[in-house]
């Protein structure tokens, strides 16, 4: 570690003495760590040559690192090779159920960390043509390898629904072939892309990745590793208090995830007016505004991400942007019946008819699944609820402002990190990690190739009705959005999605073909998505200093086998299990995600957007979003060179539009406590307890997080999953604290108008053309 300082530039102060500076007043000019103004960064505090110049990643990850440290061992491998066919294995099984349940990667965290300890201790000390079975003591590197290679295909594949709905909604079952390359150009063209842009990603030190410090604290946790950001304050250990939030957590869920489920969604207000339809709207947490402010549910916090681990700043953004959008514009727009709102509710993630009533895509198509434009007319337009409209016009927002910022804020930035090397990043974790053979860019191109050919043969060979220019196009949307939603992901800890626009794109380009309109959304989001995946991996391993190019095999293999596992697994389903997504299935095998798909397929791909977005049509004027996102991050630039100092420098209009992205299906319950929580520990305990936030802060989200995925697995295969789900249906499961929150306007859903009656429907009297 001593030896990238000059011994001019070494501080005879010792570290604590560095820490206490940071609260003085002190400037000590250094090269500097980013080049554009860095809300993460204090520009008040001291340049520790030895370690990060951020004091989150300080506090996270340890700032040395032994390169005789065994990891790319046999048990690594086997490990991780074991969990990236089982998780995937049995999320894929489950994925189709309802309900559902899904085994994290921070469970393959906790429990690899017994199990190679296991290893180490009774497993004999013999090599096998010449690799050891037991390389010695259970290491924190092998640990991180495991971890990498069981969640990079933890999460069902997104191009398995495709192969879903082809078979349940147009009768299309093709071959495993087709659908082993379908699965692997999706999923691994990204990791191509994420590995090319790891320059301007991954080496910078200003690209912290903020919900990888949560998993770099808890590895260290785990492994009783020390370091200089841990600071020097006394109190129990991190172990200790891991240990204490980890077990509080775990118990604490089977009150809003079982016992009590009201404490979870918590709309307490609506308890006292369960039938005032206005009282439900705005402090309803189903179909409301989330007004009553409270959860005491972990996983509704953190669903859309943990708030420890989201720099108050960007927080913040996400809050106002949600106050604006969801508190203020939104109540405005719906009582004053703008899209006919008010017969509907004013927040839903299902799309309706002009009876009030769910939309039936199946009276609007041929046999062929192509949409019978006289059924159309006849039945209805599609309409949408206040926030979910809200939701489609700040993601067109979001597209746009993402362009223009990364313009005129990242334009040098960016630059400056395609000459640069590794080694000359003005880091310590950078310059560690520059010891080490770098895996070659022409790596990751044959990568590409490969799974562009396959991508190609797919859409090529099969009935897809996608012509080959439109792959190309995809692949260049999600190839040049990548490193601009990358930096923003890597400063904020919130990633813009690119699946409205590329829905957008489709349906005006090729309208009437929803295969096509799928795998173009799949190629277009999810080669964006998958890049970024990969990519935080990427800083993962050089927070923990892994070596790059045993990280790429992990990284490869493990994406390749977790997809393949899933197809079997799919493919085994539909086959032995009878009623495979019926709504009536009896074990529960309804495909609730595939249903979702499914009717995406036809409302993107079979309407069409030219009848909902076009001139005219009713949802014209959220195209004029795409302008407001453009304009906006002008604005707060502008300003910000006016009053350089000011709040304005923490403006961020990517986030502010793209942060309330979730909604739908998450709700202004997953926002509101999600901010609370996030200005509690990230505004006041780190100003007013750093040494207290340094130290737990990290560990706390990790304990959290870790005791709430464990209980939600014990929940699930305990209480819920045996005997049909028939335990406890005549007591526990039907009592006050269970079903309160469920007898409301707000949980029913209640419109504030009813239909009109003399009319039966309501909306224009004949649909407009196109």
């Amino acid at each position: 570690m001593a030896a990238f300082l000059s011994d001019e530039k070494r501080s005879t102060s010792t570290l604590d003495e560095k820490l206490d500076a940071e609260k003085q007043s002190e400037v000590i000019h250094a090269i500097p760590v980013a080049e554009f103004d860095d809300p993460n960064f204090d520009k008040d505090a001291v340049i520790l040559e030895d370690d990060s110049p951020y004091p989150e990643v300080r506090s996270a990850v340890a700032n040395t690192d032994d390169p005789d440290m065994p990891v790319s061992t046999c048990r690594a491998w086997t490990i991780g090779l074991i969990w990236s066919i089982i998780i995937p294995g049995m999320n894929q099984f489950f994925f189709f159920r309802y309900p559902s349940v899904t085994v994290s990667g921070i469970v393959a965290q906790l429990l690899s960390f017994p199990v190679g300890r296991l290893w180490a201790r009774f497993m004999p000390n013999v090599k096998v043509f010449g690799v050891s079975i037991n390389p010695g003591p259970f290491t924190v590197k092998e640990h991180v390898l495991i971890t990498i290679m069981a969640t990079v295909g933890y999460q069902s594949a997104y191009a398995t629904d495709i192969i879903a709905v082809q078979r349940v909604y147009y009768n299309q079952i093709y071959n495993f072939g087709y659908q082993w390359m379908l699965v692997m150009s999706t999923q691994l063209i990204g990791f191509s892309i994420g590995g090319i842009a790891r320059r301007f990603l991954v080496a910078p030190p200003s690209m912290i990745w903020p919900a990888n410090l949560v998993t770099c604290a808890l590895f260290n946790t785990l492994h009783s590793q020390h370091y200089a950001g841990m600071g020097t304050r006394g109190g129990i250990s991190r172990e200790r208090f891991f240990t204490y939030a980890f077990l509080g957590s775990l118990c604490w869920y089977f009150f809003p995830g079982y016992i009590f489920q009201a404490l979870s969604f918590f709309n307490w207000v609506c308890w006292i007016a369960p039938d005032n339809i206005v009282v439900n709207q705005l402090f309803g947490y189903y179909s409301g505004l989330g007004m009553s402010l409270v959860t005491f549910d972990w996983s509704q916090i953190a669903y859309i991400g943990s708030p420890l681990a989201t720099p108050w700043w960007a927080s913040a953004n996400v809050a106002a942007g949600f106050v604006l959008f969801f508190w203020i514009i939104t109540p405005i727009l719906y009582y004053t019946n703008t899209w006919y709102a008010k017969y509907m509710p004013i927040s839903s993630r299902t799309s309706f008819d002009n009876t009030g009533q769910e939309y039936n895509v199946t009276r609007i198509l041929t046999p062929e699944s192509t949409l019978d434009v006289a059924k159309y007319e006849a039945y209805s337009p599609l309409f949408l609820s206040t926030t979910f409209a809200m939701t489609y016009g700040l993601s067109f927002a979001s597209i746009t402002a993402t362009i223009v910022h990364t313009a005129l804020y990242f334009r040098k930035q960016i630059w400056v990190q395609a000459r640069r090397s590794l080694s000359e990043q003005p880091d310590i974790h950078a310059r560690l990690m520059s010891r080490y053979r770098q895996v070659p860019e022409w790596w990751y191109s044959i990568i590409f190739v490969t799974m562009f050919v396959f991508a190609l043969i797919c859409i090529e060979a099969w009935h897809t009705q996608m012509p080959v220019w439109t792959l190309v196009l995809a692949l260049v949307i999600s190839f040049v959005y990548t490193v601009p939603i990358g930096m923003i992901q890597a400063i904020t800890n919130q990633q813009i999605g690119l699946n409205v626009i590329t829905e957008l794109i489709i349906g005006y380009a090729l309208p009437g073909r929803p295969i096509a309109m799928m795998m173009f959304k799949t190629w277009g989001y999810i080669t964006m998505y998958q890049a970024l995946q990969f990519t935080s991996d990427f800083k993962l391993a050089h927070y923990m200093k892994i070596p790059p190019r045993p990280m790429f095999f992990a990284q490869v293999l493990a994406a390749a086998v977790a997809g393949t596992v899933q197809l079997g697994v799919q493919a085994w389903m539909f086959t032995n299990i009878d009623g495979m997504c019926d709504r009536h299935q009896k074990d529960g095998f309804i495909c609730p995600s595939t249903e979702v798909f499914g009717t995406a397929s036809i409302i993107w791909g079979v309407i069409g957007p030219q009848r909902q977005f076009s001139h005219g049509q009713i949802y014209y004027g959220l195209l004029f979003f795409f302008l407001v996102g453009a304009a906006a991050p002008l604005l707060s630039y502008l300003a910000a060179r006016r009053w350089p100092n000011s709040i304005m420098k923490y403006v961020n209009f990517p986030v502010i539009f793209s942060g309330v992205g979730y909604i739908p299906p998450a709700s202004a319950l997953n926002y509101v406590p999600w901010t609370i929580v996030a200005f509690v520990f990230n505004y006041v305990i780190r100003r007013r307890h750093f040494s207290w936030w340094t130290k737990y802060n990290y560990i706390l989200s990790a304990g959290l997080d870790s005791g709430v995925a464990i209980a939600a697995i014990l929940i699930f295969f305990c209480l819920q999953y045996p005997a049909n789900g028939t335990i406890g249906e005549n007591s526990i499961v039907v009592w006050w604290g269970n079903v309160v929150s469920t007898k409301t306007a707000d949980y029913n859903s209640t419109a504030l108008l009813p239909v009109p009656a003399d009319r039966g429907f309501f909306g224009y009297v004949t649909i407009r053309r196109t």
